[in-house]
């Protein structure tokens, strides 16, 4: 395989080419994003070219003729780019690789990553949906993550390769941009008592390990990966040690312009998970990748406040250099 990775500079992009430049059966790894990998990278080449870069794109795939793409070019509003930038980074950027690799005509698979914020939550709907249920998103960012599966599929359809869909529970972590996750570590955490309902996230390489093997055994269609169980906002804080704030009508509405003015921006999605909860049903992911996560959502929860201790390194004295 030559693999194909947008969105390289993120903590999962950067994950992923680690994970395939140790495979001998991966010929070569390249990578695009408009931020360079924070982890040192030895075998994977990362390309500083914007997603909404067309012709870049273009000119670096007819180089490379990959036969492998791993889309993660889906940015979440607040994680790493504005609402505005993340819309048309992943609009643009999805379009733009698409059509470039495709008219190499050497792509054999893709791979895209998706969310489960695509099933919406709409009065009435599923509380744990599974992917039999048809996508109904209700805030912006699901939306995105429609149109970003639609476009593979078609060009999975018109280029005859199959296109797998990974949906992924929100993604935290100590080292990872999230929303919710700079939400949750905020000292005191307000939730709606009249809506405190549970949620599902993923750990990272959770997220690592079904890309991979999705990678290397593809099918078409989409498959939910979601860490066993579901904690509420109260139950996250009171994991990281935090203050659980109950707050009902105006105030609660008020809570979310606090929390953008002390540096944790709440997107409607995550407004969303924090009023109506967001769950799904991952039963299928281990029949579909052969890997199901290993951690669950308490798990998860409990590594976002998991910070490592500093060591203080011991400072010879001068007499104590070598010369």
């Amino acid at each position: 395989m030559r693999v194909l990775i947008t969105g390289m500079g993120g903590e999962l992009g950067t994950r992923i080419a680690n994970i395939l430049e140790r495979d001998s059966r991966v010929e070569a790894v390249f990578g695009v994003d408009v931020d360079p990998p924070r982890r040192r990278l030895h075998r994977a080449e990362f390309h500083w070219i914007d997603p909404r870069d067309a012709a870049g794109i273009a000119q670096l795939a007819r180089e490379l003729q990959p036969t492998a793409l791993v889309h993660l070019g889906v940015y979440e509003p607040f994680a790493r780019s504005s609402p505005r930038s993340a819309v048309e980074r992943t609009a643009k950027g999805s379009i733009a690789v698409l059509e470039a690799v495709a008219a190499t005509g050497s792509l054999d698979r893709i791979v895209v990553r998706s969310g489960i914020e695509i099933y919406g939550r709409r009065q009435g709907s599923p509380q744990c949906p599974d992917e039999d249920v048809v996508p109904d998103p209700t805030t912006p960012f699901g939306h995105v993550l429609r149109y970003t599966e639609r476009l593979a599929q078609e060009f999975g359809i018109s280029s005859a390769v199959p296109t797998t869909l990974l949906r992924f529970a929100p993604l935290v972590g100590p080292h990872f941009p999230s929303p919710l996750g700079r939400y949750l570590r905020l000292p005191v955490v307000p939730f709606s008592v009249m809506g405190d309902r549970p949620f599902s996230v993923l750990h990272q390489e959770d997220a690592s390990r079904a890309i991979v093997a999705a990678l290397r055994s593809p099918f078409d269609g989409p498959v939910n990966v979601v860490g066993e169980g579901a904690v509420t906002v109260s139950q996250a804080a009171r994991l990281g040690g935090r203050i659980p704030l109950p707050l009902a009508g105006p105030i609660w509405r008020t809570s979310r312009f606090v929390s953008e003015l002390v540096g944790a921006p709440v997107p409607e999605h995550i407004q969303e998970l924090l009023v109506r909860g967001r769950t799904a049903d991952g039963s299928r992911a281990g029949e579909r990748l052969g890997v199901a996560p290993r951690y669950t959502s308490r798990a998860v929860i409990e590594s976002l406040f998991d910070w490592a201790e500093v060591t203080y390194l011991a400072v010879a004295d001068a007499e104590e250099v070598p010369s």
